[in-house]
């Protein structure tokens, strides 16, 4: 290995600092703060493809509604444990023009982030039926929601879709029904990491199940309508962002303002429980709280005990945003168009130096070209592949950290500024080089 942008050794070095053993189960956290040692010791500028973290502006629409907010004084008002009515009812109406699914504005809660709304999911869905201990994840997926169930101590199973689209996701998914101790089954669509959408077919054999076996869909939209391959952007008119709520009743939505609205750093999001399920009562949570359906033990029980509702301000920005784009007067998928073209460009230079994108097949279509894509080289795991190109000042994340059964790497276009293209080519060239593909 010759000539590498940072020498071998002190990438090394930093790695045994964060005692990680093996590279491949490294954290997000982890790849990012390594990598942030690396380039300050280094004084070499790391391309940075770790963090799923958006990269560009706030919606305008949402600062200026946040400020108003702010100056009228709200900061000092606790906000209702419900939500904002405001805010329930775009929510509503959002969900009714990009997803054409009817949904009350009493199912839209508001959350701090989905992270948020994904932990008070698991905690409710665990708790419904004492029985029904695991959470089932269709795989790959986001890191930290494993990590969330590793904090609060309950069980999952997991599967790598990779080798189960179309017709053959039933038989898969059924194994796991059958057995009754699945709560509730997690996906992202699009999916983080690997950008497949799931088709009709599959949100169909997902929904059906989920209602055959009695079991809770939580729906994953962090990066709602970001398939850029069909315009999403035209509200109260077809196509519409696919969801497994036409298939079944048994479902919550999580909606983020992060991605789609770059307003990440706010922490907003909704989670969106179906009408029947809000009102459904279940045994254990009956056995544990005296009372309560799923969507008032949701509020009332569980969100407020883990934050007392969501940043009042905050409301009032994601609800501008959701009304200005149910009316048509703001095509939030425009500003985050600039995704895909960087995927596409990066795609093209890896590519082109002998690496192969993993997961590149939608059921006969290309993967889309989004906030995330997937590389693999030959004859590298994942593990060896993150640590060598740490070499190259490159950071992404192992596969192996988001239940893919497959080796790769992870990589996010968030961070990537213009320049930085011509210093991939020039440091991928050199890769392939050091490692040529026998």
């Amino acid at each position: 290995m010759k000539n590498t942008p940072i020498k071998k050794e002190l990438v090394d070095r930093i790695i045994q600092e964060f005692d990680i053993r093996d590279f491949g189960k490294a954290t997000i956290r982890e790849v990012k703060a390594i990598a942030a040692k690396a380039e300050n010791e280094s004084g070499v500028e790391f391309i940075k493809m770790e963090m799923g973290v958006p990269g560009l502006p706030p919606s305008a629409i949402g600062v200026k509604a946040e400020i108003d907010a702010l100056q009228s004084g709200i900061a000092s008002l606790y906000p209702d444990i419900n939500g904002l009515p405001l805010l329930k009812e775009e929510a509503s109406q959002f969900i009714k023009a990009f997803i054409n699914v009817d949904l009350k504005p009493e199912g839209c809660v508001p959350v701090t982030g989905s992270m948020q709304g994904t932990f008070a999911s698991f905690l409710t869905c665990s708790q419904c039926n004492e029985e029904r201990d695991t959470i089932l994840f269709i795989d790959p997926g986001f890191p930290v929601q494993k990590q969330q169930l590793v904090v609060m101590g309950q069980k999952h199973e997991t599967f790598d879709v990779y080798n189960y689209r179309g017709s053959k996701l039933k038989e898969k998914l059924e194994n796991y029904l059958k057995k009754g101790n699945i709560s509730a089954i997690i996906y992202s669509n699009p999916n983080n990491p690997s950008w497949i959408c799931l088709k009709e077919e599959e949100l169909r054999t997902i929904g059906e199940l989920a209602t055959q076996y009695d079991v809770i869909v939580l729906e994953d939209l962090a990066y709602f309508a970001m398939d850029f391959r069909r315009d999403l952007s035209k509200p109260f008119a077809p196509p519409y962002q696919p969801t497994v709520a036409h298939y079944t009743d048994n479902y919550v939505l999580l909606i983020s303002g992060s991605k789609a609205f770059s307003y990440a750093g706010q922490r907003i999001g909704v989670s969106c429980i179906s009408n029947k399920l809000y009102h459904r009562s279940y045994p254990g949570l009956t056995k544990r709280y005296g009372g309560g359906t799923f969507g008032s033990v949701f509020i009332q029980r569980i969100l407020y005990a883990l934050s007392s509702g969501t940043s009042h301000s905050a409301q009032y920005a994601l609800a501008a945003m959701l009304k200005a784009a149910n009316e048509g007067k703001y095509n939030f998928l425009n500003e985050v168009k600039v995704y895909g073209e960087r995927a596409h460009k990066l795609k093209e230079i890896f590519l082109h130096h002998g690496f192969h994108l993993v997961y590149d097949n939608d059921l006969g279509e290309p993967v889309a070209d989004g906030f995330y894509f997937t590389i693999g080289y030959p004859g590298m795991s994942s593990g060896d592949l993150a640590k060598e190109l740490m070499y190259y000042g490159v950071s992404a994340i192992s596969l192996i950290t988001t239940g893919s059964d497959q080796e790769g790497l992870r990589a996010c276009t968030s961070f990537i500024q213009e320049h930085q293209y011509k210093q991939l080519d020039e440091r991928m060239a050199l890769f392939a080089m050091n490692h040529p593909v026998k």
